[in-house]
């Protein structure tokens, strides 16, 4: 006999930054409960700052008794570079050809993010896919959103087998409680988001220019690129650019 109220197994959608971060603490210090297992959608492209963070994560979660996994749908730079692979849309901002401007629709969280992490839970229930999930096999997916994050909240993950908690709201705890909190114990987390995301904020790109010249020039590298094959990837329709200013990261203000 299943459960339709309980779930199958619990787990942490970990992204490695503050907030996600911040849950996985908790349940590792005992201050909430543990979950079966904690998963990190890795698009092969965070900065290396992001990966020493989750090493050191994964040590503490492993003492607990929380195993990681960490899962990929492929190298999302790679990809983007190779004409040959399937495009997928990455929310660049668009100067079009007639001088307006306009921005890309995302679609590179769903497709390196939330659907390995899809996959993962599948297996973890034990019915890969394309094996169906029978009624009542679910797991309840925890998802890093602050109390100050709640407009962001969604009732549903679309897929029948998995439904979302959100602790930190249910807890009260907003993003910068969550930043005091992790600063006490030492650690101090990095914002998890692709080294050319284009949602990275002014002093982002900035530290990247200056801190990580390295990390940068791959960034300049995939937004020349870019734009020599045009902002749907495939055909000159308009100029994209990840820096909202539509200038090369390395140019931006």
């Amino acid at each position: 006999i299943v459960s339709t109220t309980n779930p199958t197994i619990r787990v942490l959608s970990l992204g490695a930054g503050v907030q996600s971060t911040t849950l996985a603490l908790l349940a590792i210090e005992g201050r909430i409960s543990k979950p079966d297992a904690a998963i990190f959608a890795d698009t092969k492209w965070e900065p290396r700052q992001v990966y020493a963070h989750l090493d050191r994560l994964e040590a503490s979660l492993n003492q607990a008794g929380i195993p990681l996994y960490r899962v990929s749908a492929g190298d999302l730079r790679a990809d983007a570079l190779d004409p040959n692979h399937r495009y997928c849309s990455i929310p660049y901002f668009v100067r079009n050809p007639d001088g307006s401007n306009g921005m890309g629709r995302r679609q590179c969280t769903s497709e390196y993010k939330l659907k390995p992490i899809k996959v993962k839970v599948r297996q973890l229930l034990g019915y890969p896919h394309p094996t169906p999930v029978p009624r009542g096999i679910w797991a309840e997916q925890w998802i890093g959103f602050s109390a100050d994050e709640v407009g962001r909240v969604r009732d549903t993950l679309d897929v029948q087998y998995a439904r979302p908690r959100h602790p930190l709201i249910e807890l009260g705890i907003d993003r910068k409680a969550c930043q005091r909190w992790l600063t006490a114990r030492g650690w101090l987390v990095a914002k998890s988001a692709c080294i050319g995301c284009p949602f990275h904020r002014k002093r982002q790109w900035r530290q990247l220019r200056y801190q990580h010249p390295d990390d940068c020039a791959l960034a300049v590298a995939l937004d020349a690129a870019t734009r020599s094959r045009g902002a749907r990837g495939r055909t000159p329709d308009g100029e994209a650019f990840p820096h909202r200013s539509r200038l090369p990261p390395d140019q931006g203000p």
